[in-house]
């Protein structure tokens, strides 16, 4: 792995890439490199290939910070332990860098940048901390690695709230909105569709309000 000097800016995201003829540091070109793998085995049987993957390159610092702060499938609270874990191993090299996650020009410290891509792990596992960001990640780490069933849904619920704020319109939105209805339909969920949103994701949750929308029309 090469070494950044200290203060180098990393493009963590394509969408603020907007120099792409400068040379640069682009973390988010990991993402290339999953494609072509998944690519040479004929797009088959590509789920293991990327679990191995994800768990060499975790062990390095910028595949650490990666798999934090993108959003991979999967985001069950297990994965997402391991990927907090993997980060805080590095926290000290990693916070040499500045990093370009949202807006182009805005680098962000390396607590900045974990605020802006794991706030939601955060508020979900940890709320109302009054913390440091890497005592915080720290803690919701901890609670996700041994977390049961009950545990995910109460960190469901603290990250509803967020999730309905973003879903946009829904046609069942009181229903769909009450914490009864939410925890009788969480109990239906198998374990491999409970697991898809075990870590409290906003965005996973933002598909099973609107799953739950489609369904209540369809009754």
């Amino acid at each position: 792995m090469l070494e950044v000097p200290q203060g180098e800016v990393i493009v963590a995201r394509d969408v603020v890439d907007f120099l792409r003829e400068r040379p640069a540091w682009r973390l988010y070109m990991v993402s290339d490199v999953m494609s072509g793998l998944r690519e040479s085995l004929d797009w088959q049987n590509t789920l293991s290939m990327r679990s191995a993957y994800e768990s060499f390159f975790r062990e390095t610092a910028w595949g650490a910070v990666f798999f934090a702060t993108t959003y991979l499938h999967p985001m069950s609270a297990e994965r997402m332990a391991q990927r907090l874990h993997a980060l805080l191993r590095f926290w000290e090299p990693l916070q040499c860098a500045r990093y370009l996650f949202k807006t182009p020009g805005d680098a962000h410290t390396l607590e900045d940048l974990m605020v802006a891509s794991c706030d939601w792990a955060m508020d979900a596992w940890c709320p109302g901390e009054d913390a440091p960001v890497r005592e915080r990640l720290s803690l919701a780490a901890e609670r996700m690695a041994r977390a049961t069933r009950e545990d995910c849904i109460e960190a469901i619920f603290r990250e509803m709230p967020r999730a309905l704020a973003h879903v946009g319109k829904l046609k069942h939105r009181d229903v769909v909105a009450d914490p009864a209805f939410q925890r009788e339909r969480l109990a239906t969920l198998d374990p491999r569709a409970f697991e898809r949103v075990s870590g409290a994701l906003t965005g996973e949750l933002i598909s099973l309000l609107l799953d739950w929308d489609h369904e209540l029309g369809l009754q």
